[in-house]
């Protein structure tokens, strides 16, 4: 389970977890202590958590297209562009939905990639929860790499 670093901390001083380790000597602070940042914790009995989904959201598409057009690969002035456009049954889904610049959304207008001989650089995807957060969030935490079975280089 991932959870933000304040939650980690509370569990931690709660003593509903405890910390397997620390995030490489950063500190949180408060006006009289100084206590090491968990970056991972065990948490002391095992609590159900319900399934998180990715919530679709333009800036959510945007991660999962890594910030680029899907037709021409700018990172400039981004939109979102439905695949099968709204107007000929297109749905507002993960499945449907691009990260498209100005210039390229204008161009294809009401047609589909095909139609107007646009071809998409990646299939649009529903990203896991999972995914999301380790290969599109851009975060790098080496220390968890022994806890979810990352090999080491």
């Amino acid at each position: 389970m991932v959870c933000s670093v304040e939650r980690a901390f509370v569990m931690v001083y709660l003593n509903k977890s405890e910390m397997v380790r620390s995030a490489n000597g950063h500190k949180l602070r408060t006006v009289t202590h100084a206590y090491p940042m968990p970056s991972v914790i065990r948490l002391n009995r095992f609590v159900h958590a319900p399934y998180k989904g990715v919530t679709l959201t333009r800036q959510n598409v945007f991660k999962r297209d890594s910030f680029e057009c899907q037709y021409c690969g700018t990172k400039r002035e981004l939109t979102l562009d439905h695949v099968i456009p709204s107007s000929r049954g297109g749905t507002h889904t993960w499945h449907n939905l691009v990260s498209a610049c100005k210039k390229c959304n204008a161009k294809k207008g009401d047609f589909t990639p095909e139609e107007a001989n646009m071809p998409l650089k990646h299939k649009p995807f529903k990203p896991s929860y999972a995914l999301f957060l380790h290969d599109i969030s851009g975060s790098n935490h080496n220390e968890w790499d022994e806890f979810l079975g990352a090999k080491s280089a």
